[in-house]
C-alpha cells in the first residue's frame, strides 16, 4: 500500500530556484485586478498576500533551463491553497499566450485545490479559457510540459494540469479530480489510500515519470533537446544501403527471428539511439507492456518512437488494444511537435483474449492504420523481427520501411496459415515460402526500401546490429527531412496503392 512520506514541499519561488539556471528568472506578472470582493474575502486575500509575499496563487515568467529559454507557470499553494480565481486565470492565459507568440516551450508546475470557491461559477468557467490557450500553444507546435506537485486536484487537474505533451509528477504527490476532504464530507468515509498518489498514477499509465524537483531540469533538458533540435548536419550514407536480402529461406528467417535473445526495441534504443526519453502509457489510464513509447534521437535526427516489446520470462507482452491507444498517443505527439515517427514492428501477433475483444482490438488496429497512412509527419517503419497479423500491420504504413535481414511479415504466424489451408500446422515451412513473408519477397514487391544485415544473426551481435540499424534510421529520417509533408503524403499513399502491381497508376491531375 502506498503511504505518503513526511516531506517538505517547495513553494513557488523555491521550485523556480531549483529548476531554472541561477539568476535567469524574469517575471511576466503585471499587478492583479481583483474582482469586487466582499469584506471577508478581501481580508482573506490580504492575509494570503502577507503570508506568502506574492500577490496571487500563480507566478509566471521565463528563465533558462540548461541555457535554453523556457516560459514557466508555477502555483503558490500557500496562497489560498493555490486556488484559481479570475485574476489568477487571466495571469495564466496571458503567460500561455505570450509563450505562444514568442515561440517558447512552456513548463507548468501546478499545485492547487482547484477553483476558488469565493468567486463561484465564473471562476470555475475560467478553466475553459485556460484550456483554450493551452490548445492554441500545442497547435502552434510548441512543447507544453507539466510537473504535477503536491497536491493538485479539482479544476486545475481537470484542465491545464492534464494537457501536457509530457507529464511528470513530484514523488508522493496527491493528484486527482476529487479532493479527499470533499470526498469524505460527501461520502462519510475516507478516500481509499494510495489511489491518488503520483506513483499509482504512473503505474496506471496516467503520467510519464515521477521525479523529485532536483531532477526536473534533467528531464526538461532531455525532452527539449529532442523536441527542439536545430538544423541537422548532412547524414553520411550508411553501409547498409548496399545490403541485399538474405538468401536464407523464409522458414529459416522465421526460426532465427524467434530466438529469445534477439534484440528488440529496448536494445535498439539503448544501443542505436543517441538520446532517449521513455514515455509511459496512454495518459488516459492505460498502460500495456506490449508497447514502448519514447522520444529519441538517432544521431542528430529527433523522432517519436513506438514499438512492440518482446516477451520477458516473467511477463507476456502480446499487443492488446491499450498498446495501440498508446501508439496513437505517439502519433499525435509526432504531429503536434513536428517530429517524424518511427515504428518498430516485432510481434508474434496481437492478444487473443476476451479482454482484447471487449477492449476493441479490431477497431484500434483500424484506427491505427487510418492515422498512420494519413499522418501529417514523416514516417519510418522498421521490420525488426516477427511480423504476424494485425498487430504488425497496425504499425506498418510509412514513407520508408527498413527491415532486418531475417524479419518477416505475414497475415498469421505460418502455423496458423497452415492450419487454415491444410488443417494442420505441419505445412508451416511451405506456407511461409508460398506466402512470400520474408524480406527478399517484401523488397521485391516494393514494401522494403532499406535492409540491415545480420552477421549472420542479430542475436549473436546485438549491440553492433543495433548500431547499424540506428544509423539506417538516422539516414532515412534525414532523407525525409528534406521533403515537405505535401510531397510525402501522396508518395506514401501511392506506395501502398500500387503494392502488388494489379492496379493502374493514379493519373496526375491536370492544371
Amino acid at each position: 500500500m502506498l503511504t505518503q512520506q513526511k516531506v517538505r514541499h517547495l513553494d513557488a519561488a523555491e521550485l523556480l530556484a531549483a529548476v531554472l539556471d541561477p539568476g535567469s528568472y524574469r517575471s511576466w506578472d503585471a499587478p492583479v485586478v481583483d474582482p469586487d470582493p466582499g469584506p471577508e474575502y478581501r481580508q482573506e486575500l490580504a492575509a494570503a498576500r502577507a503570508k506568502t509575499g506574492v500577490d496571487e496563487s500563480v507566478l509566471t515568467g521565463e528563465g533558462l533551463i540548461r541555457g535554453r529559454r523556457v516560459a514557466v507557470i508555477v502555483s503558490e499553494f500557500r496562497f489560498l491553497a493555490g486556488s484559481i480565481g479570475l485574476a489568477a486565470a487571466q495571469r495564466i492565459v496571458n503567460a500561455v499566450e505570450r509563450a505562444t507568440r514568442e515561440g517558447l516551450p512552456l513548463l507548468a508546475g501546478p499545485a492547487s485545490g482547484g477553483t476558488r470557491m469565493q468567486e463561484g461559477t465564473i471562476a470555475f468557467l475560467s478553466m475553459v479559457k485556460i484550456s483554450a490557450a493551452v490548445r492554441a500553444h500545442r497547435q502552434a507546435g510548441l512543447p507544453y510540459l507539466v510537473y504535477l506537485r503536491h497536491p493538485t486536484t479539482g479544476g486545475v487537474m481537470a484542465s491545464w494540469g492534464s494537457l501536457g505533451h509530457i507529464t511528470a509528477a513530484e514523488p508522493g504527490a496527491l493528484l486527482g479530480f476529487l479532493g479527499p476532504r470533499v470526498y469524505e464530507a460527501l461520502r462519510g468515509e475516507p478516500f481509499p489510500e494510495g489511489v491518488q498518489r503520483a506513483e499509482n498514477l504512473f503505474d496506471q499509465g496516467l503520467i510519464d515519470a515521477v521525479v523529485p524537483p532536483g531532477q526536473l531540469p534533467d528531464v526538461v533538458d532531455r525532452a527539449l533537446s529532442i523536441v527542439s533540435a536545430g538544423p541537422h548536419p548532412r547524414v553520411v550514407p550508411p553501409a547498409t544501403l548496399s545490403v541485399k536480402p538474405s538468401d536464407a529461406g523464409a522458414w529459416q528467417s522465421i526460426r532465427i527471428s524467434r530466438n529469445p535473445r534477439r534484440p528488440d526495441v529496448r536494445q535498439l534504443l539503448a544501443h542505436g539511439a543517441r538520446d532517449v526519453l521513455p514515455l509511459n502509457g496512454t495518459g488516459q489510464g492505460e498502460k500495456d507492456p506490449g508497447l514502448q513509447l519514447a522520444l529519441a534521437r538517432f544521431g542528430h535526427q529527433s523522432c517519436v518512437v513506438i514499438g512492440h516489446t518482446r516477451p520477458r520470462p516473467s511477463r507476456q507482452t502480446a499487443m492488446g488494444p491499450a498498446s495501440l491507444r498508446e501508439a496513437r498517443r505517439g502519433m499525435r505527439l509526432a504531429e503536434e511537435l513536428g517530429l517524424p515517427l518511427v515504428t518498430v514492428i516485432d510481434t508474434a501477433g496481437a492478444a487473443l483474449s476476451p479482454e482484447a475483444e471487449e477492449g476493441g482490438l479490431a477497431g484500434e488496429i483500424a484506427r491505427s492504420l487510418h492515422d498512420l497512412i494519413g499522418l501529417n509527419a514523416p514516417t519510418v517503419s522498421v521490420l525488426l523481427g516477427q511480423g504476424a497479423g494485425g498487430g504488425a500491420l497496425a504499425l506498418l504504413p510509412a514513407d520508408r520501411t527498413i527491415a532486418a535481414q531475417h524479419a518477416w511479415l505475414s497475415p498469421l504466424p505460418p502455423e496458423g496459415a497452415s492450419a487454415i489451408v491444410h488443417r494442420s500446422t505441419g505445412c508451416a515451412p511451405a506456407m511461409s515460402e508460398a506466402q512470400g513473408v520474408n524480406v527478399a519477397s517484401l523488397h521485391a514487391n516494393g514494401l522494403v526500401e532499406h535492409i540491415v544485415d545480420e552477421c549472420p544473426d542479430a542475436a549473436d551481435e546485438p549491440k553492433a546490429f543495433c548500431r547499424r540499424l540506428g544509423q539506417a534510421i538516422e539516414h532515412e529520417l534525414g532523407t525525409l527531412a528534406s521533403a515537405g509533408i505535401a510531397e510525402l503524403l501522396p508518395r506514401r499513399l501511392a506506395k501502398y496503392r500500387n503494392l502488388g502491381g494489379l492496379l493502374p497508376p493514379v493519373a496526375p491531375r491536370s492544371g
